[in-house]
């Protein structure tokens, strides 16, 4: 008997089994299923009663891992109550299987430990609203694809075909139905009577129960049906329920199954099979230069944001031509831009600026973050990226309206995502320092622990005849095994691709970095000598401890140790770069911020990766000087920074567009041209490109234009001129590189998958609460009704003595009963937990009235403690 219930007698109810567990079994109920705390129950009773509604069951049920599940099945199709033994049969079937005798304690230990099953081994009940969802019903078929019992099956046949039924199955004739009943029950239930009715049956009808052992057990039948099934029908072997239609009767499946509820029953999880072995060094250098790459990446992301990014969609989002735009931009795919997008996102990095024409555009937190070393810049994506509910791999998808769901848009947030994020780098943590996973073996662990669709099974229906009714069909597939494309398998999946782009994994292992990321301890060896029984399995074999998620506090003393590792492998900037002849520059390295912000402005990149190369261009140059440098600032940044000379060409280009920059000016007019030399304005005026600018001479130095300043200027450098755009007074106006922001955003919540798991401070004072209701409700209170008492006696005690205890109580969190007399003079007996003891008044938490209530002290008659007003 399990070591929840009282010893002294068995518990007549989910109530009283809950009643005799200790706080420990009871936190770890609560902590199981947060939603019986929210809020906090009154009483134990009430508890029950909320453990017992159909939302909390079904999310129970989700919850379990497949075994669990697959014992709550058995249970759902054995007697009420059933044994220990009798469950073990149904799950290990008749010949016995050692994985499933070793497995069961400890799933049955967890459908208790959730309050989905209560009573001794020798008295199991399944809650009444599991019994009610996992059951088998024509239409609800049971997961174990097994039908209704004779008992039930019979249950509208009148007596007499009951009877025609039992002499033909050479069954003694009885008194009335039920016992007839029961009577061909048993001899399905005996496996050598049994087995010998079935020696006796032709082939064509062993062929259509085999048709349906496995479910789904209905089929359909003519008016007129075939020998092979009249034979099965007289015995019994099937029964009608309906017209048209008969059933194979549990005890009879069972039997041609070898007593097993469950065609496959899985005790032990599938492991997680090694791919690839690396050295750890390997990895961790792997996964850093990983983690610098994403880096790189936001940042040019938001960089080409500078200045508005794309428009926001009606609906939300960004539209599929920007999400192209921006892959093309990053040179990635368009589900990893649409991962970085989500992930800048995340982060608070990346926000729509609320404007009338609302675009999207970094946050001034992303300044900020610009300006933390990389280590720390890296750990702040990867915090955002574990604990975000918000799933880019979705994008491109429709939703349940058949809406296409877009970048940043809406209809993005799984609650699941973060729990399988951590789920899944968990597992990479039970692996060998340095092993890369097998592909597929992660997504199949995960639907061994959390299997989807096993709750009901698949459609209710299988022809027991062919063609119209004569050939069949074969059984249903297992509707344990759940689609192979299930959410938390893409979840596992793109988990296992998103963490090795950013630098989490690398060649798919943990890195030391992500493995502190999770506050996950550090692998033993291999070899190392095994610590307990679980360890004398194989490494991959070896059960993986479930890492719980960390809480705020833990998390951020674990995204500072993950940056703390990270540091030292990231490569550190560069203060110079290498010009060459060819108007190239290249960049071996990372370079410091200020340099890459101004080499960034003056040349353009051209090729990316170990080493960057930028190129300077007539308009990179003119960028440059457009920010207010002049030439001579220019020269002087690229001979400071350079570890080689200056080239000739560079320094001619940089003189050569300095010369022509600023020679024409641009104001508005709606926009002008000036030029001290009228030959040029001549010659623009008989360009064939300007006749869009809508050019006319005012003046031998002055042109107006129909444009604005921004067009006209952009029409002149496309001419090959180098205007400079100048202010109301005539002054050069200077092209700052200040960016667009958007005001102050906050990072979006991650939106939560059910009530939290409560503290252990939430859970001690829950545990109290309803401790001290179920002894107010169920402790005698003579015929008290209500706060008055009409008989029954009220303790009686000192005035220092009830004090004293009032005190100690307050220390101790006990419940006390005290006898009050109200204003009235009116008497009652109440149960309390002292909160505060001081002038002259208890404050306390009333279980009879559930409010804080205060009392002053020379109206309570005494104190007692509960037990002493026990009968």
């Amino acid at each position: 008997m399990s070591t929840e219930e009282k010893p002294a007698a068995a518990p007549r109810s989910l109530a009283e089994a809950l009643r005799g567990r200790d706080d420990a079994a009871l936190a770890a109920l609560l902590r199981s299923r947060p939603d019986l705390i929210t809020p906090v129950p009154t009483d134990l009773t009430q508890l029950v009663t909320r453990a017992g509604t159909r939302a909390s069951v079904v999310r129970a049920l989700e919850r379990l891992d497949r075994f669990a599940l697959q014992t709550a099945q058995a249970l759902a199709v054995a007697a009420d109550p059933a044994t220990y033994e009798e469950l073990l049969g149904l799950l290990a079937g008749d010949d016995g299987d050692p994985a499933v005798a070793a497995a069961l304690p400890r799933a049955l230990g967890t459908l208790r430990e959730q309050a989905l099953v209560w009573g001794g081994d020798d008295r199991l009940r399944l809650v009444r609203t599991a019994r009610e969802l996992l059951s088998p019903s024509p239409q609800h078929p049971s997961p174990t694809g097994l039908g209704p019992s004779v008992r039930e099956a019979t249950a509208g046949m009148s007596p007499g075909r009951i009877q025609e039924i039992v002499a033909t199955a050479g069954l003694p004739s009885t008194h009335d139905s039920v016992s007839a009943v029961a009577s061909l029950a048993a001899l399905f239930r005996d496996r050598t009577r049994m087995a010998a009715l079935l020696d006796e049956a032709p082939h064509e009808s062993v062929e259509v129960l085999d048709r349906l052992v496995w479910g789904p057990p209905y089929g359909q039948v003519t008016a007129d049906p075939a020998p092979r099934l009249r034979w099965l029908l007289d015995r019994g072997l099937l029964l009608p329920t309906a017209p048209g239609t008969v059933v194979l009767p549990r005890e009879v499946a069972l039997h041609l199954r070898g007593g097993r509820a469950h065609r496959v029953p899985e005790p032990v999880p599938p492991p997680v099979e090694t791919a690839a072995t690396h050295r750890p060094q390997v990895v961790d250098a792997t996964a850093a230069g990983q983690a610098y790459a994403a880096l790189a990446t936001v940042e040019e992301l938001l960089k080409g944001w500078d200045e508005g990014g794309p428009a926001v969609l009606r609906a939300g989002g960004l539209s599929a031509r920007d999400l192209k735009r921006t892959a093309v931009a990053l040179d990635v795919t368009e589900p990893v831009a649409a991962f970085w997008v989500e992930l800048a996102y995340a982060a608070g990095l990346l926000a729509s600026d609320g404007e009338a024409d609302e675009r999207y555009a970094a946050t001034p937190a992303y300044d900020e973050w610009r300006e933390r070393p990389a280590a720390e810049r890296w750990a702040r994506l990867a915090t955002a990226w574990l604990t975000a509910t918000r799933t880019s791999g979705l994008v491109g998808g429709r939703d349940a309206k058949d809406r296409t769901l877009s970048a940043l848009g809406p209809g993005l947030d799984r609650s699941a995502a973060p729990e399988v994020r951590h789920r899944v780098l968990a597992l990479l943590a039970g692996l060998p320092e340095g092993a890369a996973p097998a592909p597929g073996s992660v997504p199949a662990r995960l639907r061994w622990e959390r299997p989807p669709g096993g709750i009901r099974g698949g459609p209710a229906g299988s022809p027991a005849e062919g063609g119209r009714g004569e050939g069949g069909r074969g059984p249903a597939g297992s509707a344990q095994a759940g689609g192979e494309d299930d959410l938390r398998s893409r979840l596992a999946r793109w988990t296992l691709d998103e963490a090795e782009l950013l630098g989490i994994t690398g060649r798919g292992a943990l890195s030391t970095h992500g493995r502190a990321l999770l506050g996950a301890p550090a692998p033993r060896h291999p070899e190392a000598e095994p610590e307990g029984p679980g360890d004398k399995l194989p490494v991959h074999h070896r059960p993986v401890p479930p890492l719980a998620p960390l809480s705020p506090t833990e998390q951020a003393t674990a995204t500072a140790a993950a940056a703390r590792l990270l540091a030292p492998l990231l490569p550190e900037p560069l203060d110079h770069v290498l010009l060459q002849a060819d108007l190239t520059a290249v960049a071996p390295g990372p370079l410091q911020r200020p340099l890459a912000d101004v080499l960034g402005v003056l040349a353009d990149v051209e090729s990316k990766g170990g080493a960057t190369v930028y190129r300077f261009t007539p308009g990179s140059v003119r960028r440059a000087l457009d920010t207010g440098r002049t030439a001579a600032d220019l020269h002087a940044f690229l001979a400071a920074h350079s570890r080689t000379p200056v080239p000739q060409p560079l320094a001619y280009l940089i003189d050569d567009v300095a010369r022509r920059h600023g020679h024409l000016r641009v104001g508005a007019a709606s926009a002008y041209v000036r030029c001290d030399d009228d030959a040029v304005l001549n010659e623009i005026l008989a360009d064939k490109r300007a006749a869009g600018l809508g050019l006319r001479r005012l003046a031998p130095t002055v042109l107006a234009a129909q444009t604005g300043p921004a067009v006209l200027l952009e029409g002149l450098r496309a001419m090959g001129f180098a205007p400079a755009a100048e202010s109301a007074e005539g002054d050069v106006l200077i092209a700052r590189a200040d960016a667009h922001r958007t005001p102050p955003r906050s990072a979006p919540e991650p939106v939560p998958d059910g009530p939290p798991v409560p503290d252990d401070t939430l859970l001690a004072a829950a545990i109290r609460a309803v401790r001290a209701g179920d002894l107010a409700a169920t402790a005698p209170r003579g015929t008290s009704t209500g706060d008055r008492t009409a008989g029954g006696e009220l303790p009686r005690t000192a005035a220092a003595e009830t004090l004293a205890t009032l005190q100690a109580a307050v220390l101790t969190g006990e419940a006390l009963w005290i006898g009050y007399v109200n204003a009235e003079g009116a008497a009652s007996r109440r149960v309390i937990a002292p909160v505060r003891v001081e002038g002259g008044f208890v404050t306390a938490y009333d279980h009879t009235a559930e409010e804080v209530r205060t009392y002053p002290l020379h109206r309570i008659t005494g104190v007692a403690e509960p037990a002493d007003d026990e009968d």
